[in-house]
């Protein structure tokens, strides 16, 4: 199996529901070691990711989660694929669902696709495979859209990464070029934590010698200029990082 692909850029195209948020997707394999490959390769797509290691646990998040897809390995130690299909049909009737399996038989990949299933991948697998296939189906989803490539959006918030203009709720916000950037990091892995390192590396691209308060100083230039009067979108996960996410409003 191959490795994660890298994580996104810019220049791919992202999915994203008509508020901004991101493509939530389901995994279910009891493969821990799996799983953890699968969701590592979905969130650098830009996705919300949860897992669960057998069918009754799968139908349980389901509900919760509420996903926009579903990676569904056939053989679960608690149920098999198929019946767990089934369960969720009954939730969530027109989620698309990718099936895993070791089974290679037309006659398995019939009896998928003939009990709701929507596409069929068998292990071994490349990563790079599964996103491609499910880009395809969540493209055919009614639950999400495509966005300008060169547009990224996380909910009013809106960056051009070709002509650097970024508005919020359709108000013009003039960045600096760093600004900027830290900015479109942020937007590129909405609702993910992101630590200082990190910020660090990709924004600035060499070592401050441990000066990580850098990364608090823009991050405040941001907040005057992004959530000033408004509700907040750049949060902070104390001793983690930093996160953007979509505005909650109030009711």
């Amino acid at each position: 199996m191959t490795p994660p692909p890298g994580p996104p850029s810019g220049r791919t195209t992202q999915l994203l529901h008509d508020d901004g948020s991101p493509v939530r997707v389901l995994v279910v394999d009891d493969e821990a070691s799996l799983a953890d490959l699968l969701r590592l390769a979905l969130r650098y797509e830009g996705w919300d990711v949860h897992t669960a290691p057998d069918g009754a646990e799968a139908v349980r998040r389901a509900r919760e989660f509420r996903p926009d897809a579903v990676v569904l390995d056939v053989m679960l130690p608690d149920m098999d694929g198929l019946a767990v299909l089934g369960r969720l049909r009954r939730e969530l009737p027109d989620v698309p669902v990718l099936f895993l399996t070791a089974k290679d038989s037309v006659e398995d990949r019939i009896a998928g696709l003939t009990a709701g299933g929507d596409d069929y991948v068998t292990k071994p697998f490349s990563l790079e495979e599964v996103v491609a296939r499910l880009r395809g189906l969540l493209r055919r989803s009614r639950a999400v859209a495509p966005r300008n490539e060169s547009v990224l959006q996380v909910g009013d918030l809106v960056l051009d990464e070709d002509s650097h203009e970024v508005s919020r709720a359709g108000t013009d916000i003039h960045l600096t070029a760093t600004e900027f950037e830290l900015l479109r990091f942020l937007m590129r892995n909405p609702r993910r934590v992101l630590s200082k390192p990190q910020i660090l590396d990709r924004v600035w691209s060499y070592d401050f010698g441990g000066q990580a308060n850098v990364v608090e100083l823009y991050i405040s230039y941001l907040r005057r200029k992004i959530d000033a009067g408004r509700e907040p979108m750049i949060h902070t996960r104390r001793g983690a990082g930093y996160l953007i996410k979509p505005a909650v409003v109030p009711a």
